[in-house]
C-alpha cells in the first residue's frame, strides 16, 4: 500500500466541495483523483456528480474507498448497467444499474451518506438541471443522471422525465456551492475533438454533448475555485479496457494541484496542517486494472 499522512486536526473554515463531470468510461479517472485526496487526507465537505461522475460521487460519499471505486470501474462493462429494451424513447433500459450500484455503494439513501452528496439530472421537458440531495433514494437519481439520450431510456422520477445531467450541467459546481462548499474543485473529462465526422447515432449524440458543454462551460467555471482536468481525450466513451490508464490520468492530474489545495488549508489552519512532500506518495497504490 502507498504511504499515507496522519490525519490533521481539521477545524477549518475551508469546506472543499468536489464536483465530478461525466464521460462514461472516462469517469474511471475520478477514482485516481479520489485516491490522491485520500492519501493526502484532504477533507471533503461535499461531493457532487453528473452522469459517470454521479456514480463515483455517490460511491465515495457512501464510504466506498477509491480503490473499490477503481476496481468497480475497471471491471465494469456496458451489460452491467444497461440491457437492450427497445422503446419509443430509447434503446436501452438502465434497471440493471441498480444491481451494480447495490454492490458498490455502502448505503442507498442521501440522508445516510457520511459525506453530503448531490446529483444532477436534466428535465427533458424544460431543459433545466434537476438537483438531488439531502434525503431519499440515490439509485433512481443516478440512473437519471446517466441516461444518455438516444441510447438509454429516460427515467421518470418525481413527475419529471429525466435524462443525462451533462445535457444541462457539464460539471455540478453550483450544487457543491449550495451544499456549503467554500472552495469548489471541478473535474471535467474532455472528450477531445473528433478526427472524423460521426459515423453512427451514438457518435452524433456524443458530438452534440461536446458542442453543448463547450457552450455552457462558463456557467460552471464561475462557481469553481480550482479545475482538475485529467488527460483522457484519447479514450472513447465506451473503452473500459483502458481503466488503468484512466486511473493513472486522474492521479497525475490531482497530484499537480495538491500544492494549491494545501495552501488553502495552511491559510486557514497554519503551516503545520498540511503535508509538504507531494512526492512522498508517488508512485501511488499498485495498478488496480492490470
Amino acid at each position: 500500500m502507498a504511504e499515507t499522512f496522519p490525519i490533521p486536526n481539521w477545524k477549518s473554515p475551508v469546506r472543499i466541495g468536489l464536483a465530478l463531470g461525466g464521460g462514461f468510461a472516462r469517469g474511471i479517472a475520478h477514482a485516481g483523483i479520489l485516491q490522491v485526496f485520500e492519501q493526502y487526507r484532504i477533507p471533503i465537505h461535499c461531493i457532487t456528480g453528473v452522469s459517470a461522475g454521479a456514480i463515483a460521487a455517490a460511491a465515495f460519499a457512501s464510504g466506498a474507498t477509491s480503490e473499490e471505486i477503481a476496481r468497480a470501474g475497471c471491471s465494469m462493462r456496458f451489460a452491467d448497467v444497461g440491457a437492450l429494451r427497445l422503446g419509443r424513447l430509447g434503446f436501452v433500459g438502465s434497471q440493471r444499474m441498480n444491481g451494480f450500484l447495490a454492490g458498490l455503494l455502502k448505503t442507498s439513501r442521501f440522508e445516510q451518506m457520511p459525506i453530503p452528496l448531490g446529483i444532477v439530472a436534466t428535465d427533458l421537458t424544460s431543459g433545466e438541471p434537476v438537483g438531488f440531495s439531502g434525503a431519499g433514494g440515490v439509485f433512481d437519481p443516478i440512473r437519471a443522471s446517466c441516461a444518455f439520450p438516444g441510447l438509454f431510456q429516460p427515467v421518470r422520477l418525481g413527475g419529471r422525465l429525466l435524462v443525462d445531467g451533462a445535457m444541462s450541467t457539464g460539471v455540478p459546481a453550483a450544487l457543491a456551492r449550495q451544499l456549503g462548499a467554500t472552495h469548489v474543485i471541478s473535474v471535467p473529462l474532455p472528450a477531445g475533438n473528433p478526427a472524423a465526422a460521426p459515423s453512427n447515432v451514438i457518435q452524433v449524440v456524443n458530438r452534440c454533448f461536446q458542442i453543448l458543454q463547450s457552450r455552457f462551460e462558463d456557467s460552471w467555471r464561475v462557481e469553481t475555485d480550482l479545475v482538475i482536468t485529467p488527460e483522457v481525450r484519447g479514450v472513447d466513451w465506451h473503452d473500459f479496457s483502458r481503466g488503468g490508464q484512466l486511473v493513472e490520468a486522474g492521479r497525475r492530474a490531482a497530484i499537480a494541484v495538491i500544492p494549491q489545495v494545501q495552501s488553502w488549508l495552511r491559510e486557514a489552519n497554519g503551516p503545520s496542517c498540511a503535508p509538504e512532500k507531494i512526492d512522498a506518495v508517488w508512485p501511488l497504490a499498485a495498478p488496480l486494472c492490470a
